[in-house]
Formats: structure tokens, C-alpha cells, sequence
């Protein structure tokens, strides 16, 4: 708990600023939701034909998953908060929809005849009677979306829209959990907040329905006060993920040695490609061998102060699970050093270019070896779980081991793809959820094991002895076996718009460096 506080004391400004943009992505989004989901709640409720329409739309958008919803927003609409609010208002609309047309339907039929038969029009049955009556309904509705708004905002950060979402995935990414919870812990206490306030709102809608519904104008005045768009004030912006962000072989150290003068947007890995070729960031960070480079015709600068450490890829195995198949470590070493940078980039551009799955590329790789390939199967009984995290070259590498061991071992082997962050699945590896997924010396040395500057400066001038280190301290601090490496390298790199980078004639970070500080 100390450690914790002190995370928060250390980091206050930066928490309270990431908390007043959640919370200002959630009222906005609920209040433009209540608005226009009370109109269609309403109209369908007259025109009951078309309800069963709308409330399967609003169901459909619903079941959108948020990241591919975000993706496919960023094209139209970009990075940032627009795009955030526009995700958030869908997935309010359906408990709004559905409880204002459920609360003015299931009005006692009496008294809409009662109302008729004084003469009312529809239009006055609908605002003065059957409105007032189901308001306390609808607050509900309002006061469920608000709840889950106030989670699904978190997603918001991986496209450059802020909120606590950036303190949860850095977390995440960087196996902190005092920073998990520092942004986790707001967003639970900004729900219970959102969902005592509506509840009030019900008691008085209750008491008096005209004077509630009055204030859902009233807050979206008020909403839109707080949403004034940020604009940049340095000559580019950035696309990082919450990982390199945090990381002290990321931006942190980069900035330092080379003096970076940038607003940073965080997005998600697979997003920032997609952001840079949309011209909404004018660099990102990537990896050297991930075949969107060539993908989206993009330039990688040249590390002329050879800031980035290497990256070697290599399979990392829980202690048990290799003594219990000993079969799996000959298996895996029949592609030890096996695969060089070009090659490992062409097998991700296959996936991300030519839209070959993962397994596809696996299994072409491995024949093309003389190395038989098995498939693998999807069950929960499995004897191997192999994990990968959320980029094409961990889900290829991961069907690789995967194929690989099938086919020599005889074990069922199951694969689960997409871990979102470093953390979650070297945990699951700790605990024997997950028995093996592909990892990467600079990951495993400046994350997982962080031996300290003096230290990591030696073992990164002799590989040999970095991969006796990582070998001797991932088997004696957390009963894990780190394997011969892949052979390729895919370290880090700075990428730009290969047009752009031309255009301004920039070619090494300290190049990109320098037209900043101009």
C-alpha cells in the first residue's frame, strides 16, 4: 500500500489530468447518448413497426468489440477524442433506447386511453403523460450506460484520447501494477460516482419527471464546456503504444539522448500504422523487422546513436512444463538461430500484406526447412498453451513453437493469441496457464528482470554472456527456462511516411531531432 501512495504522490498531476479526460469522455458521451436515445426511444414507441428495427441496430452496434470499433473509426475520423466519443455514445445508446421505449410502452394502457380521451394529442400524450411516467425508467438506462462508459473509456487511451486507460495499459505493458492501479482505482471510484448520481437523478425524477428531464440539457451545456479539443504546439506528433511510453529503453531514454521536442499520442500497437498512414502522427515507434514497414511504404530512421539494445527473439518455457516433456526443448532447437532479419520480415509482411494467417506463414516456414509441421488444436484439454502478444510476429512465432512441437512431440498443443501487454502474459507463464510464447532479450532484460543501468550496459556489449544472464536469472528468480534465440533481431525503430521523411530530408533520429528543435 505504501508503494503505492507514494506511486500516486510521485505521479499526482499526471492522475488527476488523465482523470478529468475520462471523465469528461464519459458525461459527453452519456449526455449526447441520453439525448438522441430518448428521441428514438420515443419515436419508435409511436411508430412500433419500426422498433424491432432500431432495437436490433442499437444491439449489433453493441456487440461491436471496441478495439475493432476504435480501428475503424480512425480512418474516418482520426485519433483522439472525436473518435472516443463517437465509440462511447454507441455503446450508451442501447440501455437508453431500449428503456425509454420499454417505460413508454409499458405505461397501464388506462391511462394512455384516459389522455386520449381528453383530447390529447400524440404528441401531448408522449411529453406530458407517457414521458413523465417512464422517466425513472430511462434513468436507469442512462445510469447502466453511464457505468459502462466509464469502463469502455479506458480502451479510449490506445487512441490518443487520454483518460485512465493510459495508466492501466502502461501498467500493463510494463509489469507495474502500483500504476494499474493507480488509474484502475479512479475508474471504479468515477462509476460508483456516475451510478450514485443517477440513482439520485431517479429519486427526483420520481418526484418530479419535467424537472429531471430538464436536466439533460442543462448537462450537456455544462458537458461541452469541459470539451475543448487540445491543439499541438510542436512541429510533429507522435504515435507511441502505452509500452515504449513508459519503458526506460523507450521514449524516456530516446528524449534524453536525442532530445525529442514532440507531443505524444498513445495508441495501440496495431493502430499507430494505421494512424501514421492516415497522416494523424507523423512518426511512431515499431519494430525493425514488422512487414508493415514495406506494407505501408514507410521509412525507418537510422538509430545513428545506437540508443536501441538488440532484440532477440527466443522461446521463454515454464521449469515445470519442461520437465515434465523434456521432448520440447529439441523440439524448439531445430529453429535455434534458424531465422535471420529479412526473413522474419518477410514472414510478417505475408501476414500484414498478403493477409496470410499466422498459422498459414508457420506452416510454409517449416516445410521450407525440411521440418515437418502439425496442426494445432484449439481445446481446452490441451498438454502445451502457447501464448503471443498482441503484434504478427508474436502470433507467428507463437504458431511456429506451436506446429513445431505438434508435429515432434505428439502433444496437443493449443494457441492463445493477443495477450495485451508483456505483464499479463509472462504472469500467465509464472502461473502455468500458459507454458511457452516467444520473448525478446531487451523485454526480457530491461522489463522483467531490470538488473539496473551499470549492470544492463555490460551484458548489452556481450551477447554470450546476456544470454548465460538471462538463462541463470529467469530459471532462479521465477522457475521459467529462456531458450536459444531465433537467430533475427527486431529491435525497436523510430518510422516515418517514407513521402514525409523525404520531403524533409530527414534520415537518422538525430536528424528528426534537429528539425524539431528548428
Amino acid at each position: 500500500m505504501s508503494e503505492l501512495l507514494q506511486y500516486i504522490s510521485n505521479n499526482i498531476d499526471e492522475l488527476i489530468s488523465q482523470t478529468f479526460e475520462h471523465f469528461k469522455l464519459t458525461l459527453l458521451s452519456i449526455v449526447i447518448a441520453s439525448m438522441i436515445g430518448i428521441v428514438i426511444g420515443s419515436f419508435i414507441s409511436i411508430q412500433q413497426k419500426l422498433a424491432s428495427s432500431f432495437l436490433t441496430l442499437v444491439n449489433i452496434l453493441q456487440t461491436i468489440p471496441s478495439l475493432a470499433l476504435l480501428g475503424f473509426l480512425i480512418p474516418l475520423i482520426g485519433i483522439g477524442e472525436y473518435p472516443a466519443i463517437v465509440a462511447l455514445f454507441i455503446y450508451a445508446l442501447l440501455p437508453i433506447v431500449r428503456n425509454t421505449f420499454t417505460g413508454i410502452t409499458e405505461i397501464d394502457k388506462t391511462i394512455v386511453e384516459a389522455g386520449l380521451g381528453l383530447g390529447m394529442s400524440k404528441w401531448q400524450l408522449l411529453t406530458k403523460v407517457q414521458l413523465p411516467l417512464a422517466t425513472p425508467l430511462i434513468i436507469a438506462g442512462i445510469r447502466t450506460a453511464s457505468v459502462i462508459n466509464v469502463g469502455v473509456a479506458t480502451l479510449c487511451a490506445l487512441i490518443a484520447a487520454g483518460g485512465l486507460g493510459e495508466s492501466i495499459f502502461g501498467g500493463i505493458s510494463l509489469n507495474n501494477t502500483n500504476m494499474i492501479l493507480a488509474g484502475a482505482i479512479p475508474a471504479s471510484i468515477m462509476a460508483l460516482l456516475f451510478d450514485g448520481f443517477f440513482s439520485l437523478f431517479q429519486q427526483i425524477a420520481r418526484k418530479n419527471a419535467t424537472v429531471s428531464l430538464l436536466l439533460l440539457p442543462g448537462m450537456l451545456l455544462i458537458s461541452s464546456l469541459f470539451f475543448i479539443p487540445s491543439k499541438s504546439k510542436s512541429k510533429m506528433v507522435a504515435g507511441f503504444n502505452s509500452e515504449f511510453i513508459q519503458r526506460s529503453d523507450g521514449f524516456l531514454g530516446l528524449d534524453s539522448l536525442y532530445g525529442l521536442p514532440v507531443e505524444i499520442k498513445e495508441l495501440e500497437i496495431g493502430l499507430m500504422y494505421k494512424a501514421l498512414a492516415n497522416g494523424d502522427v507523423d512518426f511512431i515507434d515499431g519494430f525493425s523487422t514488422d512487414g508493415r514497414v514495406k506494407a505501408y511504404d514507410l521509412k525507418l530512421l537510422i538509430d545513428d546513436k545506437a540508443y536501441f539494445p538488440p532484440y532477440y527473439a527466443a522461446p521463454l518455457v515454464n521449469q515445470a512444463t519442461l520437465s515434465k516433456y523434456p521432448n520440447i526443448r529439441p523440439a524448439l532447437e531445430k529453429i535455434a538461430g534458424a531465422i535471420n532479419d529479412e526473413e522474419m520480415s518477410e514472414l510478417n509482411r505475408q501476414v500484414d500484406q498478403n493477409k496470410k494467417s499466422p498459422a498459414e506463414v508457420a506452416t510454409d516456414f517449416l516445410k521450407s526447412r525440411g521440418i515437418n509441421a502439425k496442426k494445432t488444436d484449439k481445446t481446452d484439454n490441451a498438454q502445451i498453451v502457447i501464448g503471443s502478444k498482441s503484434f504478427t510476429e508474436s502470433y507467428i512465432l507463437a504458431h511456429i513453437f506451436g506446429q513445431l512441437i505438434a508435429a515432434e512431440t505428439g502433444l496437443s498443443v493449443d494457441i492463445k493469441t493477443g495477450f495485451g501487454g508483456t505483464k499479463l502474459l509472462f504472469d500467465a507463464l509464472k502461473t502455468g496457464e500458459v507454458d511457452i510464447y516467444p520473448e525478446y532479450t531487451g523485454t526480457g532484460l530491461l522489463v522483467l528482470l531490470n538488473p539496473g543501468k551499470a549492470k544492463v550496459r555490460k551484458l548489452l556489449d556481450d551477447p554470450k554472456t546476456l544470454n548465460n544472464y538471462l538463462q541463470e536469472e529467469f530459471r532462479e528468480k521465477y522457475q521459467v527456462v529462456w531458450l536459444n534465440e531465433l537467430g533475427f533481431n527486431n529491435t525497436f525503430a523510430i518510422m516515418m511516411r517514407k513521402e514525409q521523411a523525404s520531403k524533409l530530408n530527414i534520415n537518422t533520429i538525430s536528424d528528426l531531432s534537429d528539425y524539431l528543435k528548428n
